[in-house]
C-alpha cells in the first residue's frame, strides 16, 4: 500500500508539474503574461491564495505591481485578476463571446450534481430567467415583493431583534413566489430550509482554489474512505442538498398547477409557454425546473446580504435615517406605505439603495469567467482555459470614483435633491458582466428598494441600548466567502408611533385579506 501511495503520488507530482508547464509557457503568443506573485515550481502561487477576504489581497497586488491585471497560477490553472471597471468592459463586455463560459469546476458540477448552476447550459437557463423577470412583466414580479416587504414589517414587530433572520425570510419569500408560486411559513419554512441547505456547497466550492480536485480533477476518482478525501463526503452531502432544492418545490408547483390552484409564476408561466409548443428549445421542463432552481438557489443569499448591510449602515448613520424619513414624510400620504409607483419621488430611498450596492458588495469577486481562446489584452499574453475574474470590491471602492469609499454615505449619488447623473452607477459593477450579467438584476433593486422604503416609513432604525442606557455597537462581522453577508447584528428597529404600529397592523390584515 505504501508503494502504492508512492507511485499515486509521483504521478501527481508529474501531471501537476507538466499542468504547470503547459499553462504557464505554451501559446500561440510570445507576448509575456500579465505581472504576478512570484511562482514556485510545480504548486505556482498555491501558498499565496488568500483564504478569507481575498478580494483585498488581490487588490494589494495590484497596487503593489502597479498593474490592473494580475496573473497568478495556482497549481497550473492560470487565473486571471482584473482590478478596475475598464478591464472589466474591454474583456468581459466588448469581449463577451471569448469570455461567457464558466471554468470546468470538478466539484461543484461533476462531484456535487450543480451543473444547472454553472455549466454552458445555463444559457437557456438565463434566457428563461431574463424573459420571466424582465421589467417588461414586472407586473407579475412587483406584487409578491411588495407583499413579501409589508410582512417583514409585522416581522419586526414580534421579533424586533431578530433583524438578519427577519430578512432572511423576506428575501426567501419573494424568490419563493416569484419562482414557485408559492406561499411560506412565518417559521421554519421548508422551501427557506431546502434553499440554505442546497446553498452551503456552492457558496464554499465556486471559489477558485477551494478544493485541490478543481486543479487535479482526475482527483475525483478517489475514493471516500481515502485519508485525504474528505471533499467526497462533502460533495455526496451537497449533492442531495441541492437536487433536494430543485425537485421539491417544482414537483409541488407541478402538482398545484394540475390542481388549477398555482398563482402566476416563473415556473407556470414557463411550463405554459412550452406545453403551448413554442419554438424556442429553451422551454424544457428540464430546463425550467433548473431555472428555477438556479434563481431559486442564487437570488435569495446576495439580496439578504446586500439589505443587510444596507441595514448596518443606517444603524451606523442616524442623519441618513433622518433625511430618508424627511423625504418619505412629504411623499407618502400619512395612513399609507410605499408603493413602487414612488420611486421617482424618493431618490434619497434610491441613493440609499445604490450605496448599499456599493458599500459591501454581496459578491465582491463576481463569478469566475473563463477565457475560451487565447486572448491578447495591454500587451499581455492570456492564457486559453484561465480563469478570469473581477475585483469588483476594488472597484467600487475606488476612491478617485467614490471619495471616502469606506464610509456609508448615499448622498455621493445626490446632487440638491436629485439624484447625480454623473455619479457611476454600482450596478455597473455588482452585477456582473457580459453575457453572464445578473438575470434577476431588476428583481433584486426592485426587491431592495421596497424593502428599504417600507422600513424607513414605519420604523426607527438605530443603535440599541443596553438595561443601563448604554450603546451596543453592531459587530460589522461578516461571512467571507463568495457572499459577503452580514453575520447577525445587534441594533434598534422600533416603530416611529403608535400610528405607524397601527399602520403595520392594518395592512398585514389587508394582505392576508386580498391574497
Amino acid at each position: 500500500m505504501t508503494q502504492l501511495y508512492t507511485v499515486a503520488g509521483g504521478l501527481a507530482a508529474f501531471i501537476l508539474a507538466l499542468r504547470f508547464y503547459l499553462n504557464g509557457r505554451v501559446g500561440t503568443s510570445r507576448l509575456p503574461l500579465p505581472p504576478g506573485p512570484k511562482r514556485l515550481p510545480l504548486i505556482g502561487n498555491l501558498l499565496d491564495m488568500p483564504r478569507t477576504l481575498e478580494w483585498r489581497t488581490y487588490h494589494s497586488w495590484a497596487k503593489e505591481l502597479k498593474s490592473d491585471i494580475i496573473y497568478v497560477n495556482i497549481a497550473g490553472t492560470s487565473l486571471i485578476l482584473l482590478d478596475t471597471l475598464e478591464g472589466a468592459n474591454d474583456l468581459l463586455d466588448k469581449r463577451s463571446s471569448n469570455y461567457s463560459s464558466r471554468p470546468r469546476m470538478p466539484m461543484l458540477i461533476e462531484l456535487m450534481g450543480y451543473g444547472f448552476l454553472a455549466n454552458d447550459g445555463t444559457r437557456q437557463h438565463r434566457r428563461l430567467i431574463h424573459q420571466a423577470l424582465s421589467p417588461a412583466v414586472s407586473h407579475r414580479i412587483l406584487p409578491p415583493t411588495l407583499k413579501a416587504a409589508r410582512n417583514l414589517l409585522t416581522r419586526f414587530l414580534d421579533k424586533p431583534d431578530d433583524i438578519m433572520g427577519n430578512l432572511r425570510h423576506m428575501t426567501g419569500e419573494v424568490i419563493i413566489s416569484v419562482a414557485y408560486g408559492l406561499d411560506v411559513q412565518a417559521e421554519d419554512d421548508p422551501y427557506i430550509t431546502l434553499a440554505e441547505r442546497g446553498n452551503e456547497g456552492p457558496i464554499e466550492a465556486v471559489i477558485p482554489g477551494a478544493f485541490l480536485v478543481d486543479m487535479l480533477p482526475f482527483l475525483k476518482y478517489v475514493p471516500a474512505w481515502v485519508p485525504g478525501a474528505g471533499f467526497q463526503k462533502k460533495a455526496l452531502r451537497w449533492k442531495e442538498f441541492g437536487r433536494a432544492m430543485v425537485e421539491i418545490p417544482f414537483a409541488v408547483t407541478k402538482a398545484n398547477i394540475r390542481a388549477g390552484t398555482c398563482r402566476p409564476c416563473m415556473t407556470s408561466i414557463c411550463l405554459e409557454e412550452m406545453e403551448q409548443g413554442t419554438d424556442d428549445v429553451a422551454y424544457t421542463e428540464e430546463n425550467i425546473k433548473n431555472a428555477a432552481g438556479t434563481l431559486y438557489s442564487v437570488g435569495a443569499d446576495t439580496t439578504v446580504s446586500i439589505v443587510g448591510s444596507c441595514v448596518l449602515g443606517l444603524i451606523d448613520h442616524p442623519e441618513v435615517v433622518k433625511r430618508a424619513q424627511q423625504e418619505l414624510d412629504r411623499v407618502i400620504k400619512p395612513g399609507h406605505l410605499p408603493d413602487f409607483d414612488d420611486q421617482p419621488s424618493l431618490p434619497y430611498i434610491t441613493a440609499i439603495v445604490k450605496e448599499a450596492l456599493r458599500w459591501n458588495d454581496a459578491a465582491p469577486m463576481g463569478v469566475p469567467h473563463l477565457i475560451a481562446t487565447e486572448d491578447e489584452y495591454k500587451g499581455y499574453r492570456l492564457p486559453a482555459g484561465s480563469i478570469v475574474m473581477v475585483n469588483c470590491w476594488a472597484i467600487l471602492h475606488d476612491e478617485k470614483i467614490y471619495p471616502d469609499p469606506f464610509t456609508f454615505n448615499p448622498d455621493r449619488f445626490m446632487k440638491g435633491d436629485k439624484l447625480d447623473p454623473n455619479v457611476p452607477d454600482p450596478g455597473d459593477a455588482c452585477w456582473g458582466f457580459g453575457r453572464r450579467i445578473c438575470p434577476g438584476r431588476h428583481m433584486a433593486f426592485s426587491t431592495i428598494w421596497i424593502t428599504i422604503a417600507s422600513l424607513l416609513t414605519v420604523y426607527d432604525i438605530k443603535k440599541k441600548l443596553d438595561t443601563e442606557g448604554n450603546v451596543i455597537e453592531p459587530s460589522h462581522e461578516y461571512s467571507s466567502t463568495i457572499i459577503y453577508a452580514p453575520k447577525p447584528f445587534v441594533g434598534s428597529i422600533t416603530p416611529r408611533s403608535k400610528e405607524a404600529e397601527s399602520l403595520i397592523r392594518s395592512s398585514a390584515i389587508q394582505d392576508t385579506i386580498y391574497s
